[in-house]
């Protein structure tokens, strides 16, 4: 009798300590993500190498002002406090050098325009005397830069370019057209700031004597209508928009004499219905690169201006029967004293970098094999070095290498298996290595060129104390092969508790657009804690990588060429057969949701994928591809008017009569990229089709959806329906 009692006691105290273990991890719930900002990590931020590579300077706080510190590469240690927003009353929020470092431009109430563009209130700062000179008397401007010789500030204001010279700050205005919605000078229009990442477009030649700019009439594109709701009767704000099929903006390049007060024409050819999307000096101020991009994106020319003249000729053409992505060839890079240029292209079938000589013709293909580069980090010109990182050891990770000019002598400087972020010094000494796993949150490093950790600057350690008081499970990664034998990438997130011997609901979640990727071995933000917390109610959450997203070569990228949706949404649903087929899954629970493109996959894989998806929720969707953009649409879609089955067979317009399952629609009411009138679209479409779903739009809110209470509503609402629907 005495023996049974120890046993009981010895039992429940075995429980009572597991138990208690358990307890000690919390869950993670949705006040900690969204209103208590728990998961945020740290990083180190505005980072600027400085011209002798032994210190670089970066942006920090004091009593509320920023500061931009000059630091010790060699110690990591602060050396002197190089722009005091305390002392000068300015708190700024931004701020850029010329190339001696004698001057520097800040920014201030800097406000938003679009995802790339803004305007603020600029001054320059004299180095030596600290003391602050205010451009346009506080009139806030877009994209102020210094001028190479140090005497003038080129901007854009009501589209115009101006200019400003600092030793009497007497404006000049170079362009006198600029009209809201007719003519933009110097600045980006709205397709190419979203498409072509650009919003500043003027360029200062290497002598500071020449402007180079970009000019937009957008005065045939169409208008959209977006309307502003709050005040008595809702404004209407209108944008020029050239949606899929419709005229662009007719654009021309223009090179601004400063000593002569005169602009030229750079002759681009006769075809006017073209993209000039980059500008470069080729090395000196007589001679102006740019490329030029057909309507349909299939050829690339690269072609050289006469400053002088104007006049131009081709140097280089790429064609391909698909598109050629500016994207992954935007890394053009002119070499000193006349030794060519240094370029990405993925014509190979992965994107690798190659070298030409000044006059376009190839010396050699410097990266080969079947992996990408993805970014060029530095060249040094000296030692005929280049610095890149790519996916050579696997398409989920990016890691640091260097080679030589000739493609020999390669070396791997960040061998930790991961995504590494580099920002590599001008003398390429040195590089700060900004590195996260998947379970791991960012590292910040300080390091010598060879890989050597001089110092680490931001480790997270509060971030990862945090984390050990809650029950997460590791994202384990894994592939799987469809029915054709394509081999697909994806992730997974199982309760902290998982059970083999269990069921268990799955949420897919996908984006899935062409060359993107959320299958890679990093970590994760906002959203991946959402995963987390939908874990902790019991929910296994997956992501697969379907073809045409990126890191795994042209062919897999360009498969879905004319046709996007069909491969996608294949692949979505393998990937939910895939799943049901595991031992641990509820196959009859599999729901699917995804913003943006993702929210275009989740609609047609629930309607697609009656059989296998149960719910969906579609965020700020594309619905029908005749209401995007040109830019974007037609590079993989050609126009409506050339390929109509390409826009219309997989929208989901077309296959609301498929619906079967919980569909939740949510939108941006002043999204100005995806608008609000996809959804609408979509309601009015399953309406006629007499299908029940659940719908919500977010007033004002643009194709984000925050601002104020917004996020932590969105997502305790699609909580909500989940766990009601799934």
């Amino acid at each position: 009798m005495v023996k049974r009692i120890k046993i009981y006691a010895l039992t429940a105290l075995l429980i009572c300590m597991y138990v208690d273990t358990f307890a000690q991890e919390k869950k993670v719930s949705l006040e900690a993500i969204f209103k208590e900002n728990v998961f945020s990590q740290k990083s180190v931020h505005g980072i600027n190498w400085m011209k002798d590579g032994k210190y670089y300077s970066s942006l920090v706080r004091d009593n509320g002002k920023a500061q931009v510190v000059k630091m010790n590469v060699a110690t990591g240690e602060q050396e002197a406090v190089l722009i005091d927003g305390n002392k000068l009353g300015i708190d700024f929020s931004s701020y850029s050098f010329n190339a001696d470092e004698s001057k520097a431009l800040i920014a201030t109430e800097v406000e938003s325009i679009y995802r790339r563009s803004s305007k603020g209130i600029f001054y320059v700062v004299d180095m030596s005397s600290g003391v602050s000179q205010e451009l346009m008397d506080g009139k806030k401007i877009s994209y102020a830069t210094l001028s190479p010789d140090n005497t003038r500030v080129a901007f854009v204001m009501d589209n115009d370019l101006y200019y400003i010279t600092l030793d009497d700050n007497e404006v000049h205005q170079i362009t006198k057209d600029g009209e809201w919605n007719h003519i933009i000078n110097g600045a980006a229009d709205w397709v190419y700031e979203e498409e072509f990442s650009m919003a500043q477009a003027f360029s200062w030649s290497p002598d500071g004597s020449k402007i180079a700019f970009i000019r937009f009439d957008e005065s045939q594109v169409p208008e959209y209508n977006m309307q502003l709701w709050g005040p008595l009767y809702p404004q209407d704000y209108k944008f020029k928009y050239p949606k899929a099929g419709e005229k662009n903006a007719e654009v021309s390049i223009h090179i601004h004499d400063i000593n002569a007060n005169e602009s030229r024409l750079v002759d681009a050819g006769a075809e006017q219905d073209i993209y000039l999307p980059r500008m470069y000096w080729a090395g000196s101020s007589n001679t102006l690169a740019f490329i030029r991009l057909n309507r349909l994106q299939n050829q690339l020319d690269l072609l050289y201006a006469n400053a002088a003249t104007g006049k131009s000729k081709v140097i280089l053409t790429e064609k391909a029967d698909t598109y050629v992505d500016l994207n992954y060839n935007d890394n053009l890079l002119f070499l000193e004293e006349g030794k060519g240029f240094l370029r990405t292209s993925e014509q190979d079938g992965y994107k690798h970098i190659y070298h030409h000589d000044q006059d376009g013709k190839l010396i050699n293909q410097v990266t080969s094999g079947d992996w990408e580069v993805t970014e060029v980090i530095g060249v040094d010109q000296k030692a005929k070095k280049i610095y890149y990182v790519s996916t050579e050891q696997s398409e989920l990770n990016r890691n640091l290498y260097a080679v030589k000019f000739n493609g020999k002598g390669k070396t791997l400087l960040t061998p930790a298996e991961g995504n590494h972020g580099i920002n590599m010094s001008p003398d390429h000494q040195y590089f700060v290595d900004y590195y996260s796993t998947a379970n791991a949150p960012l590292t910040v490093s300080l390091k010598e060129a060879k890989g050597d950790l001089i110092k680490v600057l931001e480790d997270n350690a509060l971030l990862n104390k945090k984390l050990k008081g809650y029950a997460l499970s590791k994202k384990e990664f894994f592939d799987f092969e469809t029915v054709d034998g394509t081999r697909l990438n994806g992730y997974m997130i199982k309760p902290a508790d998982f059970d083999e011997g269990k069921e268990y609901p799955v949420l897919m979640y996908v984006y899935g657009g062409p060359g993107s990727e959320n299958v890679k071995n990093s970590w994760g933000g906002m959203r991946d804690f959402w995963h987390h917390h939908l874990a902790s109610e019991g929910y296994i959450v997956v992501c697969v990588d379907n073809r045409g997203t990126g890191g795994r070569g042209r062919d897999f990228k360009h498969v879905t060429y004319g046709q996007l949706g069909n491969l996608e949404t294949q692949d979505q649903i393998a990937g939910a057969n895939y799943l049901a087929a595991l031992p641990y899954i509820d196959g009859s629970r599999i729901g699917i949701w995804g913003w943006s493109y993702g929210g275009y996959m989740s609609s047609l894989s629930l309607m697609l994928g009656a059989d296998v998806f149960k719910t969906a929720i579609a965020v700020a969707p594309v619905t029908t591809w005749r209401y995007y953009d040109t830019i974007y649409t037609e590079r993989y879609l050609q126009t409506p008017q050339l390929n109509a089955s390409g826009y219309d067979d997989n929208s989901p317009l077309s296959h609301v009569d498929k619906l079967e399952g919980n569909f939740l629609l949510i939108h941006g009411t002043g999204d100005d990229n995806v608008h609000f009138q996809n959804s609408v679209a979509l309601v009015d479409a399953l309406i006629a089709a007499d299908k029940q779903f659940e719908t919500f739009y977010y007033p004002n809110r643009n194709h984000g959806i925050y601002g104020g209470n917004t996020t932590w509503h969105l997502y305790n609402m699609m909580t909500d329906f989940i766990k009601r629907k799934l």
